[in-house]
């Protein structure tokens, strides 16, 4: 299993960016994937999560309402758009796959076998 993250880059607070996530060789069954993102000096923690079966999301109270997460199967890709970026945002985002779950919920970083490389996002005041 291989993911592959996209789409990062610098934009002012209040913009908005859009990040993919290619993933391949996850060949059967469920799965969610999850975006997570790392500031420097803080623990990796999770924006957003999509199940691949049940279609459920979820999302942090820090994030809700500003990202979105889907999902397009034809394409094994995943996105995360944000809308309304701040300072705070500033972190590398990462998406991981879970193949232990079947649907999206706050579930420990460590179900979460494959990770991507990172983007770096970084949002200016």
């Amino acid at each position: 299993v291989q993911l592959v993250e996209s789409g990062g880059g610098l934009v002012q607070a209040g913009g908005s960016l859009r990040l993919s996530c290619v993933h391949t060789g996850i060949i059967f069954g469920d799965y969610v994937i999850g975006w997570f993102r790392q500031a420097p000096g803080k623990e990796r923690e999770g924006v957003a999560c999509i199940s691949s079966s049940v279609g459920n999301t979820d999302y942090p109270e820090s994030v809700k309402g500003r990202f979105t997460i889907s999902s397009d199967k034809t394409k094994n890709t995943v996105y995360l758009q944000m809308n309304s970026l701040k300072p705070e945002d500033t972190a590398v985002y990462y998406c991981a796959a879970n193949l232990m779950r079947r649907t999206c919920a706050p579930h420990p970083l460590n179900e979460y076998g494959y990770w991507g490389q990172g983007t770096q996002v970084t949002v200016s005041s």
